[in-house]
């Protein structure tokens, strides 16, 4: 049985509390009773006066105390050696006492003699007895010193776990960086232009890959992101990073709200880098202006991810059926989600979405 609920059968045991029992023969065995609860509870108990003033406690309210029991028979609370409340807490005691409202899990600190200052959870209710008016409210305490301090230990692990798993994935981005300018002082090297094209191809994946674990750290790896501020910020490195400063392509995002796992961050930000480089690669040649949208839109358990642009379309051909390396990693990346991926040739420029059904399993 928690405190809540001992206070709670302590307050029945006074008249004037809906469905008590019968009043016993005298007033004397009632207060017996509820003293007698008191001096049986696990937990530092008191009974108080209107004037906060303790009528009867248990032995181990008195040990957080100075002195001895008798003298502090009928001390209130806020005199010269009994604890030190705040005027909040002696608020919430008044409260109780004049208007009947339950005081659940007040946080104070105590200092308790021989055990130094203890965080202490104060519950009261107030005591209602016609024919003993003078015992108002009775006060349980627990102390949860230890509780705190490992709660605080637990927290303290959990930050820095976060800590290293962020310092993990900025060197990992560090060391996409470092291969991806290896990868282009090789390819500077190389005499075969088709190498020298695909050493390039590479290393702007390996930066886009960067790019996305730099925006996952800055976010403080939380369980779930939400998406639309995400997808803004990748897309806002992308530009920059691919455009070199060229404004004829704009990149904008929309969402219609909604969160992502944090796990899953990882291959969404790697479908949009996929597709927004394939639309800038190929959909703005000759320095043809135009814009590509990204919007996130989610239905449910279901969401379609779509990238799409102005630009010159689909070529019909350029290769056929054969599907390019980008078109496979996008690929291998919607299954991971359990998706699917379609393409829409009926529109101006070109548009792909990846699309996960509220069904899916």
């Amino acid at each position: 049985m928690s405190l809540n609920d001992r206070i709670e059968n302590v307050g029945r045991l006074h008249d004037g509390v809906p469905n008590a029992p019968p009043a016993s023969p005298g007033r004397e065995r009632r207060r017996s009773a509820v003293h007698a609860l008191v001096a049986a509870a696990r937990e530092p108990m008191a009974v108080l006066d209107r004037s906060l003033r303790v009528t009867a406690a248990n032995r181990l309210y008195y040990q957080l105390l100075p002195g001895n029991i008798s003298s502090a028979m009928a001390r209130p609370f806020c005199e010269p050696g009994a604890p030190d409340w705040s005027p909040s807490v002696l608020q919430t005691l008044n409260d109780v006492v004049t208007l009947g409202l339950p005081a659940d899990d007040v946080e104070l600190d105590l200092d308790v003699p021989g055990r130094g200052v203890r965080r202490m959870l104060l519950n009261a209710r107030q005591i209602v007895d016609r024919e003993n008016p003078a015992e108002a409210v009775v006060v349980g305490l627990s102390d949860v010193t230890d509780l705190r301090q490992s709660q605080r230990a637990t927290a303290d692990v959990a930050d820095q776990q976060v800590l290293l798993l962020q310092e993990a994935h900025h060197r990992i981005a560090n060391s996409l960086q470092l291969i991806a300018s290896i990868l282009l002082l090789k390819a500077r090297s190389v005499e075969s232009d088709e190498t020298r094209m695909h050493l390039r191809d590479v290393h702007k994946r390996l930066i886009l890959v960067a790019a996305v674990q730099r925006q996952l750290c800055s976010l403080g790896m939380p369980d779930e992101v939400e998406f639309g501020p995400y997808v803004a910020k990748l897309c806002e490195g992308l530009g920059n990073a691919m455009t070199e400063g060229d404004d004829r392509v704009v990149i904008l995002t929309s969402s219609s709200g909604g969160s992502i796992k944090a796990d899953d961050a990882v291959s969404f930000g790697l479908i949009v880098t996929e597709l927004v480089l394939n639309a800038l690669k190929h959909g703005f040649p000759d320095g043809r202006r135009g814009a590509i949208a990204v919007n996130f839109d989610v239905n449910g358990t279901g969401w379609r991810l779509s990238v799409s642009d102005d630009g010159v379309g689909y070529s019909k051909d350029a290769g056929g059926s054969h599907k390019g390396l980008g078109t496979n990693i996008v690929e291998a990346l919607a299954r991971h989600l359990n998706a699917m991926v379609e393409n829409d040739e009926s529109t101006v420029g070109s548009s792909t979405s990846v699309i996960r059904s509220p069904f899916a399993a």
